[in-house]
């Protein structure tokens, strides 16, 4: 018995060594990505083409590894890289998850490009309707805030609710405020009633207050 529990333990450990191995191979091959793509000029030749380089000896596609470069290049704003290694990335038939269209999203927000944002949510609705994320509902509804533009802020919001997927606060915030913007007054009511808290945290005076959603709403009106 006591050979067999210590065999138990030795695989047990193994098992782990080999987890962290993996693990720390991953995290090495996402720096050097990072450091080849930042190097190159800003040319979706070049990227592409040192790319499929970088994986030209791999026996599988390296995903995890891309997904921590993802991650790097995010943290650091680097959004131009961050878009053509996603692209890239899905060229391959690779990495085609909500996170990645999350990023993606956040990336061509954060460097203006509306156009190519809007071309893949148009993707993503119609290819995973059913399935898309309150998360990246969210995300759009943020974009076309940033960029002021209601009437898309409605078009996202109306998926949502033909969807039955329920809005977070800054969403409903945000639809609120577009509505307003619309002039659709009723319809900004209708959303705050229907989706919003019924208390809400402020900081007033330096403190944490409890207020009801009705003093939002008219602190939203005022504004």
């Amino acid at each position: 018995m006591g050979e067999i529990k210590g065999k138990k333990a030795s695989g047990k450990k193994e098992h782990h060594l080999w987890k962290s191995r993996d693990s720390a191979q991953s995290g090495q091959k996402a720096l050097t990505l990072v450091r080849i793509v930042c190097k190159l000029p800003n040319e979706k030749e070049a990227v592409y083409g040192a790319l499929d380089k970088w994986t030209a000896w791999e026996i599988e596609f390296p995903l995890i590894a891309v997904a921590k470069a993802l991650k790097i290049l995010r943290k650091r704003g680097q959004w131009v890289r961050v878009i053509q290694v996603a692209k890239w990335m899905l060229s391959k038939g690779q990495g085609a998850t909500m996170g990645t269209y999350d990023t993606l999203l956040l990336a061509f927000d954060m460097d203006q490009r509306v156009d190519e944002a809007e071309s893949l949510w148009n993707m993503v609705i119609h290819a995973h309707m059913r399935s898309v994320s309150k998360r990246l509902f969210s995300r759009m509804i943020s974009l076309y805030d940033h960029h002021n533009m209601p009437d898309k802020i409605v078009e996202v919001f109306a998926d949502m609710e033909e969807l039955r997927v329920k809005p977070d606060e800054d969403t409903v915030r945000r639809v609120a405020r577009a509505f307003r913007e619309l002039g659709e007054e009723e319809k900004r009511k209708l959303v705050i009633k229907r989706y919003g808290l019924k208390w809400k945290y402020i900081h007033f005076n330096g403190e944490r207050v409890r207020v009801r959603t009705e003093a939002w709403e008219d602190n939203e009106s005022a504004n």
